[in-house]
């Protein structure tokens, strides 16, 4: 391990110490995709709530079919939203149709292609048949009070569907947690401006934003400060509020880096600076007030990487969610990887499931941390442990993929 340099996993675990979650809120159903339960969901009613058909067909007593054929008198029909009122007596068969209600005293379902319908007003039933056939009983699905979602659960819409079967207007959610973004250097403009000498565009706070978004947080750009400490001071004020300050660059020891400098002015408590890490070498962690603070490195993939690595759990972790941390995978290497330094690294590789379901990845050419065209490829991280040996194609490594957020 290089010297004074923390750990990957020391510096998550201090980063995520004495994480609180942020506190709980009601939103209408309709706002709820993609938000974290606060609570425990019970369902407020029965589904079905009544024994209901799964066919069309007819509604009988299955001792009146025990002969076939049998001949039963047509009583009426049941349809969906207007069930037949009566109670089904000997010989009787009711027409029914999927989703209808049981008539009383019917225990199962001939389906109309068994059946032949006379203009007398009779059915004749020539399969035979037996209690309970294609009948969906009361609370077949779930029952009032029944814990149906977990607290932590990120909705989607598959939960939003369950939600309004539920009965359920409203749900309780974690609040989102502000991320605050600032970017800085002189050298930054924004997108779409047209560039002088010695420019570059100001790109990282973009797909941070969306990074924070994706994980359930919510993103709050305040834009570029200048290399003026009172600038940096004047944006930093600005954040207050956030949960989170993400800070993007000038956090080294350069004649111009003065983030940790105007963050201390501000009381900024520092935690740690610089990680056993590549990319993302120089992070810089610390408390603010009552926001965290991360200062990630300027370059576009330490900055997305360090994001991804640290900020996205510290986001998952104020939401409850049960998993903070990005899952782990076994992959085939489709390539060699050389030898790795005292540093952990994370490769940009591509990953891809073969015709026989294994998971293979393949490590790219380049892995330049200024390299956004390079990293746009990727779908995954190959971690690599600290003095790693040379891995050739064909042997197991360990990789986490960069596209599943839920």
């Amino acid at each position: 391990m290089v010297a004074d340099l923390l750990s990957v996993d020391e510096a998550r675990q201090r980063i995520m110490a004495g994480v609180a979650m942020t506190e709980s809120e009601v939103v209408a159903l309709d706002k709820a995709l993609g938000r974290v339960t606060a609570t425990p969901i019970h369902s407020l009613l029965t589904q079905p709530p009544f024994d209901a058909s799964s066919m069309d067909g007819y509604a009988l007593r299955s001792e009146d079919a025990a002969q076939l054929p049998a001949v039963l008198k047509i009583a009426g029909a049941s349809a969906a939203g207007h069930p037949y009122s009566g109670d089904l007596k000997p010989g009787e068969a009711v027409r029914i149709f999927t989703g209808a209600v049981l008539p009383h005293g019917a225990d199962y379902i001939a389906l109309q292609e068994d059946c032949e319908a006379a203009e007398d007003g009779t059915v004749t039933v020539n399969e035979a048949g037996k209690p309970g056939d294609y009948i969906r009983p009361r609370g077949y699905d779930f029952s009032a009070g029944d814990d149906m979602i977990g607290a932590g659960e990120r909705l989607s819409f598959r939960h939003l569907s369950l939600l309004a079967a539920m009965n359920m207007p409203e749900v309780p959610v974690r609040r989102r947690p502000r991320v605050a973004i600032i970017a800085t250097g002189d050298e930054l403009v924004p997108p779409g401006t047209a560039l002088s000498d010695g420019q570059i565009v100001s790109s990282i706070p973009h797909g941070m934003a969306a990074l924070i978004e994706a994980a359930g947080g919510e993103a709050v750009p305040l834009g570029i400060a200048r290399d003026d400490l009172a600038h940096l001071e004047e944006m930093i004020g600005k954040a207050a509020g956030a949960d989170i300050l993400v800070t993007i660059g000038g956090a080294s020891v350069g004649d111009h880096d003065l983030v940790q400098e105007a963050l201390g002015k501000a009381g900024m408590a520092l935690d740690f600076w610089r990680i056993a890490m590549r990319p993302g070498k120089p992070l810089m962690v610390g408390r603010l007030n009552d926001h965290h603070v991360v200062g990630v490195p300027g370059n576009p993939v330490s900055a997305l990487v360090c994001c991804f690595l640290f900020v996205v759990p510290l986001i998952r972790g104020m939401l409850g969610r049960g998993e903070v941390m990005p899952p782990v995978h076994r992959a085939i290497l489709k390539n060699q990887v050389p030898a790795n330094g005292p540093r952990q690294h994370y490769m940009r590789a591509v990953f891809e499931i073969s015709s026989s379901g294994q998971l293979e990845v393949t490590s790219l050419e380049d892995q330049d941390s200024s390299l956004q065209a390079m990293f746009a490829r990727a779908n995954a991280l190959i971690v690599r442990q600290p003095k790693a040996p040379g891995a050739e194609a064909g042997e197991p490594v360990d990789i986490v993929m960069l596209d599943v957020l839920g």
